[in-house]
């Protein structure tokens, strides 16, 4: 009898400037050269292609969707995500959503049922480092940044994924990616899911 290979699909969050996307990059590249199939999808991404199909034209207007169209949206993203078998999928998103009813859960018990996480990552940084990220960043239209922001954005950070791992009975890890030390945290995150 052949054995199967588990798939395992991992929700990596990370508020903007924590340096989520090189520490996803350095997070690939190891488990490539481990042989591992692995895809990163990027939720906003997802959701951003189905709004540009209603008339969307900015990513950064997502948050000011309302509810109902940010639950449809992730709705369909997390149906599209679910349906992928690689052998590790990591999933770069956001554990909250800053919409003008107030902080919305980027990953409601909705979307937790459609795809089955099997792991949560929280990615942190030192508010200092963040700001100073933030600050060179001149790619995104982001909301004002300040250091009082940046240390509540971590704490709802903090908060909304523990309720996911709750919601799910998956493991959550928090791991904080110093500056320059990118490659050991990659190595927490690949060790805590196991692989």
């Amino acid at each position: 009898m052949p054995c199967l290979v588990e798939n395992k699909k991992i929700i990596l969050v990370g508020i903007p400037g924590v340096g989520k996307t090189t520490l996803l990059t350095k997070m690939v590249d190891i488990l490539k050269d481990h042989h591992k199939n692995v895809i990163v999808i990027n939720y906003g991404s997802l959701m951003f292609d189905v709004a540009k199909e209603n008339g969307l034209e900015d990513r950064d207007l997502l948050r000011k969707l309302s509810v109902t169209e940010q639950q449809r949206l992730q709705k369909i993203a997390a149906e599209t995500i679910a349906t992928h078998e690689e052998e590790v999928v990591i999933i770069d998103t956001h554990a909250f959503i800053s919409s003008p009813e107030g902080y919305y859960p980027g990953l409601p018990e909705h979307v937790l049922k459609i795809i089955k996480p099997s792991n949560f990552v929280s990615v942190a940084a030192k508010p200092e480092e963040i700001y100073n990220r933030r600050m060179k960043d001149d790619s995104r239209n982001r909301d004002k940044i300040t250091l009082a922001n940046i240390k509540k954005e971590l704490d709802y950070q903090s908060g909304m994924i523990s309720a996911c791992a709750v919601i799910t009975g998956s493991p959550v890890r928090h791991v904080l990616n110093g500056e320059g030390k990118v490659e050991e945290a990659a190595d927490k995150i690949i060790k805590a899911i196991g692989l």
